[in-house]
């Protein structure tokens, strides 16, 4: 079979040129069409429910709220196994498919069964698809260098701005922010004025809900005019929270601030976020969508933050914590490098031990070729090109080395002994 092929390619060369120039196409457009990142992605085909009841305990969580998810997942096509963990507050599932099926498939058919399992959970409770990233998703961290500014307004300035701007950027999943405090209205009630005022609590929370909106009206027309009306009633400092009537005592109106404290505060943290043990920071966790190429969203993210730079408040820059494309970058790097160093071994071993230009040429050119290849199949089998498989093509390239030299070497000597028999005939 061999000879026959060897055979078929002398005779045919100009065929053969043709297949190393496709080969040498397909290669270079491999290259830049496979995904790269820096480590291998091994996490599972899942999608996550994220469901949230706060205040309530773990065993109310797993009982109202896990369970009926869990159960109404049972069933799904191509579906490998359910995890579920229920904690204070928070309800987290797992739905883990078949490794062969696509990941937009398999959140459609979750959230049609979410869907169908709503009426089985508590009244007001919605459960939420997780983010279409993996477990190693999180390419790009970054935190504002903002002097001057304290941790709820550099926290502002994260969910209200940066945030939206960078979740627009292609290939970008999600933009987790952390660090700082969230603001909120708070209301400290003092339950003895409550009963003073014989005003029940769940009442001074609906007339706070109540006067949180804006309501709409007709058209009042006047002069052949028509003018829509509309009454606003958003909230939008302290003090139109202290004013919120509650009820009458003694033709005299109650207000909030006559039972209760209104302040503005942070939102209860479970912990910090500090940057080098310098103090606590504000800052962004770049999620890249599953499939993507991680090297391409950092670029697309640096560039966007270049833009979104420009319109944060004064004195307010961007600092990067952690950037996966460094990596990337020197394992692309290490397989340059061992490509050449490897290809000048097999020139100078070649030239030296055969002394032969044409013989070292045939050695060299099957080096490139093969691993164009091994790009065009690793393309084709839907592997991203990272360590493990940048690392493996630099090891065959070794192999290729000795099997290139052997073969030369081999060829050669049967020349030469065909040359010298019919000599001596």
């Amino acid at each position: 079979m061999i000879n026959r092929i060897i055979s078929w390619s002398i005779h045919n060369r100009f065929f053969v040129w043709i297949g190393i120039g496709l080969i040498i196409i397909g290669g270079i457009y491999s290259i830049w069409q496979t995904p790269i990142d820096a480590i291998p992605d091994l996490s599972e085909n899942q999608v996550i429910v994220y469901t949230e009841w706060m205040g309530r305990n773990p065993q109310i969580i797993e009982d109202q709220i896990t369970y009926p998810l869990v159960s109404n997942m049972q069933g799904l096509p191509n579906v490998k196994a359910i995890r579920a963990s229920s904690m204070f507050g928070m309800s987290f599932i797992f739905v883990i498919f078949e490794d062969d099926t696509d990941i937009y498939w398999a959140r459609t058919r979750v959230l049609e069964r979410l869907n169908y399992a709503q009426r089985s959970l508590p009244q007001g409770i919605t459960p939420t698809l997780g983010p279409d990233g993996t477990g190693v998703g999180h390419v790009f961290w970054y935190t504002l260098d903002a002097p001057g500014y304290n941790l709820g307004e550099q926290r502002a300035i994260q969910d209200w701005y940066v945030k939206f701007a960078l979740q627009n950027v292609e290939g970008v999943s999600e933009v987790a922010s952390f660090g700082g405090f969230q603001k909120q209205y708070q209301i400290t009630i003092d339950p003895q004025k409550l009963v003073y005022y014989n005003i029940p609590l769940m009442s001074l929370l609906q007339k706070v809900t109540q006067n949180n909106r804006d309501v709409g009206g007709s058209i009042y027309e006047m002069n052949d005019m028509g003018y829509m009306i509309r009454g606003l009633g958003y909230i939008k400092n302290v003090a139109d929270i202290e004013n919120i009537p509650l009820g009458m005592n003694k033709s005299i109106p109650i207000l909030v601030k006559d039972v209760a404290t209104v302040q503005m505060g942070g939102e209860f943290r479970l912990g910090i976020t500090e940057e080098n043990g310098e103090g606590e920071v504000v800052g962004g966790i770049v999620v890249m969508r599953y499939e993507a190429n991680a090297k391409a969203v950092i670029d697309l993210v640096k560039e966007k933050m270049q833009e979104v730079e420009r319109g944060l408040p004064p004195g307010v820059k961007f600092k990067i914590a952690y950037d996966r494309s460094d990596l990337i970058e020197a394992a692309v790097a290490t397989l340059q490098e061992a490509l050449w160093e490897e290809l000048l071994v097999v020139s100078l071993v070649v030239m030296v031990f055969i002394f032969h230009v044409r013989t070292a040429l045939v050695a060299i050119i099957t080096i490139p070729l093969s691993v164009l290849i091994g790009f065009i199949l690793i393309q084709l089998s839907g592997i991203s090109l990272n360590i493990m498989s940048l690392g493996g093509i630099a090891l065959a390239i070794g192999d290729l080395v000795d099997a290139g030299i052997v073969m030369a070497e081999n060829t050669y000597r049967e020349l030469t002994d065909e040359v010298l028999n019919k000599e001596r005939v």
